[in-house]
């Protein structure tokens, strides 16, 4: 018995995530007779609110055969060693701190991080600070770019930034050129069948679009998942008070580092993403809070903008859908949810939601077998970066405004994170705690909640540190410095302009 054919595919929505999704799914199943259409309108425009990635686009473009040369230039890109977060902290030393993307160097070096921040929650004076055990803080710090010489196997991982319209535009040629269908139309209507799938997509001019497979890259409106077949969708605003965000660009005002920057303000956070072309700046922030008036002001200030530079403002819908996967339709992008781009994560999950769903889908001979663990593995995906992004706001330190001080009294958390920040304050192994709490996968490892919490200066006040006895075991920092510094002449300069 030959294999089952793989399906007919239709996505709704163009952007980054319809046409990464698009590439996917092709690349999974076009030699097997599968085939994949896009349908987006050309009157509508994408959102394109982060233009920040983690080191899973990295992967979707070798796992694509796509070089760096090939589509950077084409995008404005420009390489991304992790975030540096600055004024979510008013403990002494930590006003600043670098979450990097981890590396195999790292592998030397982390250990005696976890070492020194265990002693120092149990009180005990040494050094603590992310920002000194991890290569890519360094390699940021020193305005170096990813790649080392030849004669050094071991390079960072790295993300990008990006102009998130012109990489929609290059993943819609590439994909194109290599067989998937583009239909430039308007959906007026969605027709169901029977049985209550989706059997077409009916588009202006009176074009019917058929297909087994449907996939909802819709934005925000969710017109497939949500609006069709009634996906139930999960608010995070107890959890997220951010719900809008202003955006503008700026000219570079010197070469900028491989990172994005992260600034705390007074009612919510803003971005600084460097691509060759640009500055991206973006004000994510608390309605609740701030007018948009006096958002765009703040930013306006911070960044130097003058009144000819445009702002555009975007509203956040954040929340997941209960169910990506709801009958023949999959939810992808902003359609299938969204957590403010604080790390980074929306692309992250379209590419993985993509990658999970054809290895689900094939294995169940292309049927709905295994939809219901595909959706509770996404889900518990979702919860652990939603988790992971609310500590940032709970753990903060600041007193200024009422925004910090709610967000830091906020007791709505999910068990989970009640659990692991516990685990954290009641000196557990944060390595075991983070594989109980949230399995052999969790969305974050356990470095990234040392660099959170330590980056953050969560431990007990300066003034009631002792000295370790003699002799007793610890990371030694200036050993690590000077490995870090070394590996780091490995590298060349940073020249994105």
């Amino acid at each position: 018995m030959s294999d089952p054919r793989p399906p007919h595919v239709v996505i709704l929505g163009g952007g980054s995530a319809g046409w990464i999704t698009a590439c996917l799914l092709h690349h999974a199943w076009a030699a097997r007779g599968g085939k994949v259409t896009v349908v987006e309108s050309p009157a509508i425009g994408i959102i394109g609110v982060g233009e920040g990635s983690t080191p899973q686009l990295k992967a979707f473009f070798d796992h694509l055969g796509i070089a760096e040369a090939e589509w950077m230039a084409a995008c404005d890109a420009t390489y991304k060693l992790g975030i540096r977060f600055t004024g979510w902290s008013e403990a002494e030393g930590c006003e600043s701190y670098f979450h990097p993307f981890p590396g195999p160097v790292d592998l030397h070096s982390e250990p005696g991080f976890v070492q020194n921040c265990a002693l120092r929650r149990r009180g005990g004076d040494v050094p603590a600070h992310p920002d000194d055990w991890f290569l890519a803080a360094h390699l940021a710090q020193a305005g170096k770019a990813p790649h080392p010489g030849d004669g050094f196997p071991f390079p960072p991982s790295y993300g990008y930034h990006f102009d998130a319209h012109k990489l929609g535009g290059f993943l819609r040629d590439w994909a194109v050129a290599r067989g998937v269908e583009h239909r430039p139309l308007k959906v007026e209507e969605v027709e169901l069948g029977e049985d209550g799938d989706i059997a077409a997509l009916l588009c202006e001019g009176g074009e019917r679009i058929e297909g087994d497979l449907f996939v909802d890259c819709s934005g925000f409106s969710a017109l497939l998942s949500e609006k069709t077949l009634g996906a139930r969708f999960l608010p995070f605003t107890e959890n997220l008070f951010n719900d809008r965000a202003v955006v503008m660009p700026t000219p570079h005002g010197s070469t900028p580092r491989p990172q994005t920057d992260a600034f705390a303000m007074r009612a919510g956070w803003r971005w600084s993403i460097p691509l060759t072309t640009r500055v991206g700046n973006g004000y994510v922030y608390s309605s609740r809070h701030i007018s948009d008036e006096d958002a765009e002001a703040e930013l306006r200030t911070a960044v130097g903008a003058g009144d000819e530079i445009e702002a555009r403002l975007l509203q956040m819908k954040v929340g997941r859908l209960e169910n990506s996967w709801t009958r023949n339709c999959l939810a992808v992008g902003l359609s299938q949810g969204f957590i403010e781009p604080l790390e980074a994560t929306a692309l992250h999950i379209v590419i993985h939601t993509a990658l999970d769903f054809a290895e689900g889908f094939e294995s169940g001979g292309f049927t709905a077998r295994h939809r219901d663990t595909f959706n509770a593995r996404l889900a518990d995906r979702y919860e652990g970066i939603r988790d992971y992004i609310v500590a940032h706001y709970r753990a903060n330190s600041r007193s200024d405004t009422d925004y910090w001080r709610e967000n830091r009294e906020n007791q709505a958390l999910s068990e989970r994170l009640k659990a692991m920040m516990t685990a954290w304050f009641t000196h557990e192994d944060i390595a075991a705690a983070n594989r109980s709490i949230y399995g052999q996968q969790p969305a974050y490892a356990p470095m990234s909640w040392h660099c959170l919490f330590a980056g953050y200066g969560c431990f007990p006040p300066r003034e009631k540190l002792q000295p370790l006895p003699k002799g007793m075991p610890h990371g030694d920092v200036e050993a690590v410095r000077a490995m870090l510094t070394a590996c780091a002449t490995n590298f060349g300069e940073y020249a994105p302009l």
